[in-house]
């Protein structure tokens, strides 16, 4: 068996923010009927968190379960968890119509910290950071790449994308980030 590994080995780089992808982060995406009383209780029961509402996430302990789409959430956790995590979804639900897939090594994770991360995302994604609440997750464009998007401390983002478009998720987010291209002085 192979050892894993996350899409860039823990990449950073420090400019007037900091952008490093996360390592390995263990994501489960369940799609089914997201107002199924079945499914609020597995969801709640294998992570701790309600079912969030439409484009919001919610947290406890290891676990953070983002709302992706109508029918669609993703539970965002420990690495060596997920596969454990798609087993317990399954038999919570079994016999309901829903899905559960371990995408861990299918996508990358990103932080982007500092008092001026909002500002190397704003060149990026057309999300008006200024609204974004601390609850809310946005599935938008990272330049050209999709992507999703929450806000995750007083002076973080996380970022979601395609583990396929990382080197490039990484390099506009590098690039978003130099000395020099701040979009306010101060």
């Amino acid at each position: 068996m192979s050892n894993a590994v996350s899409a860039l080995a823990g990449r950073s780089y420090s400019g007037f923010s900091t952008v490093r992808e996360a390592g390995l982060v263990g994501m489960v995406t369940l799609r089914g009927d997201l107002s199924s009383p079945e499914l609020a209780a597995a969801v709640t029961a294998a992570t701790g968190c309600a079912v969030p509402g439409q484009r919001r996430w919610v947290t406890s302990g290891d676990w953070s379960v983002c709302w992706m789409s109508p029918d669609e959430v993703l539970l965002v956790g420990p690495y060596a968890a997920a596969p454990g995590m798609v087993d317990q979804l399954a038999t919570a639900l079994a016999g309901q119509h829903a899905l559960a897939v371990d995408v861990s090594d299918a996508r990358a994770t990103f932080r982007v910290t500092g008092p001026k991360a909002a500002e190397v995302l704003m060149k990026l994604a057309p999300v008006d950071f200024a609204a974004l609440e601390a609850d809310e997750v946005r599935r938008t464009r990272l330049a050209q790449i999709a992507a999703a998007l929450w806000k995750s401390g007083p002076e973080e983002y996380s970022l979601v994308c395609f583990r396929s478009v990382a080197s490039y998720a990484f390099g506009v987010l590098e690039n978003a980030a130099r000395p020099g291209s701040e979009l306010f002085a101060g």
